[in-house]
């Protein structure tokens, strides 16, 4: 079984369509996105009606959430006076792009995805959330104290959690000392606003198989793949649009 999991696409149609070029190339046995389809580019409609074109089983982000509501607010944790004048920006820019039957899908967009697999003698619990199964706008950093995470994956009862929202991908592999359980904490990184300096989208593939148990950390496989896209093209969009010219350099940047 192998899972593609993509995630913050961020209204990027040019990444969107890479990533799934992409993954279509592969022997993928399912695909889900975990959120955050709109805000800071120009296609949030064009996003959203490639997701459900595909069926592709989807959950909210914090900007998903808000826009669906029509909100001026995305929940996201802008530093800067800045940051939260350009968040401004997008955030209003996207509510006026956004059409009726967008904003109604979003509202509908289920808060996490629970998967229990039975390969063998030992379930596996895969857990699909945005932010954290605690707040869809709690950033799972990677340098988070191992307690810290180990405490939120228990609270899931995941045996794989998998997450976006910042943007920053990783895997951590944490074992629970008291009952030997191993848990993986999975951030899938961005497909459409990669933050880790480099400009290429971001997915992962997923593997689960016959051998997979949570006694045994090396038997779940975790791909992270990074692909080219059509950078200038998301980045000219921004520039001609009323977004910040800033959203642009990031894109170029990779963050």
């Amino acid at each position: 079984m192998t899972i593609a999991l993509i995630s913050d696409i961020h209204a990027n149609l040019p990444a969107l369509e890479a990533c799934l070029a992409d993954i279509d190339n592969r022997a993928i046995d399912t695909v889900f996105c975990l959120g955050d389809l709109v805000g800071y580019n120009i296609w949030p409609n064009e996003v959203i009606a490639e997701i459900r074109k595909r069926n592709i089983p989807t959950i909210a982000g914090n900007y998903d959430f808000g826009i669906g509501r029509a909100s001026d607010e995305c929940g996201c944790a802008y530093k800067t006076e800045d940051d939260k004048a350009m968040g401004k920006i997008s955030i209003a820019y996207t509510n006026e792009t956004i059409g009726a039957e967008e904003r109604k899908y979003l509202r509908s967009l289920p808060a996490h995805i629970r998967l229990e697999y039975q390969l063998n003698d030992t379930p596996m619990n895969l857990v699909l959330v945005h932010g954290s199964p605690r707040k869809i706008n709690e950033y799972l950093f990677e340098d988070r104290a191992a307690i810290s995470m180990l405490r939120i994956l228990q609270l899931s009862d995941a045996d794989i959690l998998c997450f976006g929202h910042t943007h920053i991908p990783y895997h951590r592999v944490i074992r629970d000392e008291h009952s030997g359980r191993y848990h993986h904490a999975i951030n899938t990184g961005s497909v459409g606003k990669p933050k880790d300096g480099d400009p290429r989208g971001c997915y992962v593939l997923l593997t689960i198989d016959e051998q997979s148990k949570n006694s045994k950390p090396d038997s779940i496989a975790v791909e992270f793949v990074r692909f080219e896209y059509d950078i200038e093209r998301a980045a000219t969009g921004i520039e001609q649009s009323p977004l910040p010219n800033a959203y642009a350099d990031m894109l170029r940047k990779g963050g």
